[in-house]
């Protein structure tokens, strides 16, 4: 293990905020390092978009050296020693050195420390437990570097012990698998994932859906997927049928259109058939309300499409679009796509989901007002008069021409007047 501080001076460390923060909190008798997912990412070439660091100062220091130097502090996870700093706008995550003491399977009692190396050793993945001083001195306690440059995800120590202090840590493997690892996992951490799975039924909802999203979200989601699939823990998760390999099919026709990748659609791949898997899923993953009534609109769109190994013509096309909006007619087109046993560059359906994200939904030309000016009461005989004539507006192929609106209309009225 690489526990000498050898000289690396990451790129990161030339931000000027972090500079700021950096003399602002290191030194006096305390020792400010970075931590975690930046040297991780640097290490991998990828992005630094968010940068952590850890202290032997106790929090109520570092607010106050915070507060001395100008800068807001906002006391974010006190009891387990973290505080979040606003520099120029930019938030930074400064957490006590720290060591649990007591866990449950969920959370952990802490208690403060100095000693960077147990700190480390508390970790989940050697990935993560790299920390590099403000001169540039990198220190690894762990073999971290090793792990990411063969681009491995292990647990720190036994994987057994570090799964039941936290069994969110069994979707934190797969997630971090699915965006840095590359080859075949773990086999211990697979082995002790399989064996406690069970733990997972004592997390919260909503922090198994923030993992579960991060993890479809992730370049390896397919794979991570599957891995997780043979291990049972999939259905365990989810409470019903699942289907990896639409959710394999989707991703390639979001990688052939060059689209970012869709957490919510991808989990509608994986987990939705009808309207039932979607409410099934609200509750079971505590989403949203604007990610259910997405699931729930896709639901009701694809059974339009149900079984069809070709796309709609443009009639159909403009039908659906007025009937179910734009997102629903995509997500639909995008998983009809995914169940068809076509290419992932098929390019009919290709052309009919660029079709439906550019064509002009209709818009009814008619309104309650005209109605009641052409004599319609209020109330029931005015509502059904407008769900007639909207039905042979759209049986017309939405007209837009004001006669044959008018004949329509005048079709529609005929029998009440």
């Amino acid at each position: 293990m690489n526990d000498a501080g050898r000289i690396v001076s990451p790129s990161f460390l030339d931000n000027p905020r972090l500079r700021r923060l950096l003399g602002a909190l290191d030194g006096e008798g305390e020792e400010v390092r970075v931590v975690g997912g930046a040297i991780r990412n640097h290490l991998m070439n990828i992005p630094v978009t968010e940068i952590d660091l850890t202290t032997t100062a106790s929090p109520d220091t570092t607010i106050a050296r915070a507060k001395a130097a100008g800068l807001k502090s906002v006391p974010t996870g006190l009891e387990h020693g973290t505080v979040t700093i606003i520099v120029d706008h930019v938030p930074f995550e400064v957490t006590t050195l720290r060591q649990d003491v007591e866990t449950d399977g969920r959370r952990a009692k802490v208690a403060f420390g100095r000693n960077f190396r147990d700190d480390a050793l508390r970790r989940d993945f050697t990935c993560n437990a790299l920390s590099v001083r403000a001169d540039g001195a990198m220190f690894d306690y762990t073999d971290g570097r090793q792990d990411i440059d063969a681009r491995h995800v292990r647990f720190i120590g036994d994987p057994a012990t570090r799964i039941v202090e936290d069994y969110l840590r069994i979707l934190r493997f797969f997630r971090f698998h699915a965006a840095f690892g590359e080859g075949a996992a773990d086999p211990a951490a697979f082995a002790a994932i399989v064996k406690y799975r069970a733990g997972l039924d004592g997390l919260s909802r909503e922090r198994v859906r923030a993992e579960l999203l991060k993890l479809l979200d992730a370049r390896g989601a397919a794979d991570a997927i599957a891995l997780m699939n043979g291990g049972g823990l999939v259905t365990h998760l989810l409470r019903g049928v699942v289907m990896p390999e639409r959710l394999v099919r989707l991703i390639g026709i979001e990688q052939a259109r060059g689209s970012k990748p869709d957490a919510i659609l991808r989990l509608a791949a994986l987990a939705v058939l009808t309207r039932a898997d979607a409410e099934r899923l609200r509750e079971t993953l505590r989403l949203s309300n604007a990610e259910h009534a997405r699931l729930a609109g896709v639901a009701d769109a694809a059974a339009w499409l149900h079984r069809r190994d070709t796309p709609p013509d443009a009639a159909d096309l403009r039908r659906a679009l007025y009937r179910r909006g734009r997102l629903s007619v995509c997500d639909a087109l995008d998983l009809a796509h995914a169940s068809a046993a076509v290419a992932p560059d098929d390019p009919h359906w290709m052309a009919s989901r660029i079709q439906a994200a550019d064509m002009q939904i209709p818009k009814f030309p008619v309104s309650g007002a005209a109605l009641r000016a052409r004599g319609v009461p209020a109330g029931k005989a005015l509502g059904d008069s407008l769900r007639r004539i909207q039905a042979a507006w759209i049986a017309a192929g939405f007209p837009e021409d004001a006669g044959q609106v008018m004949t329509i209309v005048d079709s529609a009225l005929t029998p009440e007047m």
